[in-house]
């Protein structure tokens, strides 16, 4: 009894126990000891469900009172999950790929609308600089012509206001004009040519003050200084065309007969001799022969009254 109390003490390992590497070897810890662990539940799980879809069909044999049909481990569990300890629902990878290039569209469509909105953007403020550019042209124009405008007005009337001046200077009594005439004195125009009172006027009446310059209107001879009926003195002058201009009712006589005037050269002075009612100029023209009307005479050769 001795002997097997003492063997009693050792438990009797079978031949399969004694040739595994799990009893020879112990099993370590560590960082890569996790994958061996799992191994082995996988090959429990694997035999189990072999058990199972052996097993079941055999006890349904023996029994006879379960008509439940046989369904596989892999028809019930997905095999990874029962592994892996993960319940949820597997998703399909062509779904997840669809998904993506859903995204990776979208997005793409994204970038281009907000490329287009930017590039539209652009170029409404190109336009709106282009036209504010054009308006400012413009009105720099429109300024500049209207300053042209005005230059050119004001030269026009700097030139008329010059040409009035040398026109008034002209006709003052004595002063030649590019003609070659002068006005024959300084007055008021009081009398026009043709009938007055009955009778035939055959000239002008200028009126001023006793002792107002005379001229002559133009260049010539002298044909008579004196006294004269009517007129109580004049000066006539006969000048290079035969055209003759007389002055009368004169005061005093700056020339004699045969002289050579020239155009605007003074002649007598105004006076109220003979038939007259007040100091005056009588002018007159006789052309041909004729006595004419010397007002268009006078402004024919650029003098006005």
């Amino acid at each position: 009894m001795g002997k097997h109390r003492q063997e009693d003490r050792h438990t009797p390992m079978s031949a399969a126990s004694e040739n595994s590497p799990d009893h020879s070897t112990p099993e370590k810890s560590g960082p890569g000891q996790g994958k061996p662990l799992r191994n082995k539940v996988l090959a429990a799980v694997v035999a189990t469900g072999a058990f199972v879809a052996i097993g079941q069909p055999l006890a349904a044999n023996a029994g006879g009172g379960d008509d439940r049909p046989f369904e596989p481990v892999a028809a019930q569990q997905n095999l990874g999950q029962a592994v892996n300890g993960d319940r949820q629902q597997p998703v399909d990878a062509p779904e997840i790929l669809k998904s993506k290039a859903a995204a990776d569209a979208a997005a793409e469509q994204a970038k281009m609308q907000k490329a287009q909105a930017m590039q539209q953007e652009r170029e409404r403020a190109e336009a709106e600089r282009a036209e504010q550019a054009r308006v400012e042209q413009e009105r720099q124009q429109q300024a500049e012509a209207e300053r042209q405008q005005q230059a050119e007005a004001e030269a026009q009337q700097q030139q008329e206001a010059e040409a009035q001046q040398a026109a008034a200077s002209s006709n003052q009594a004595g002063a030649t004009n590019s003609s070659g005439y002068a006005k024959p004195a300084e007055g008021e125009f009081t009398s026009g040519y043709g009938q007055r009172s009955g009778s035939s006027h055959n000239g002008i009446d200028v009126a001023n003050s006793i002792g107002t310059p005379i001229y002559s209107t133009t260049g010539g001879e002298v044909i008579n200084a004196g006294s004269a009926s009517g007129f109580g003195q004049w000066v006539r002058v006969q000048h290079d065309d035969g055209t003759i201009t007389v002055y009368g009712h004169v005061d005093t006589i700056d020339v004699s007969e045969g002289q050579q005037v020239e155009a605007g050269e003074q002649i007598a002075t105004m006076g109220n001799k003979g038939q007259s009612t007040g100091p005056h100029l009588h002018f007159e023209v006789i052309e041909g022969g004729s006595k004419i009307n010397p007002v268009p005479w006078l402004e024919e050769r650029g003098i006005s009254y």
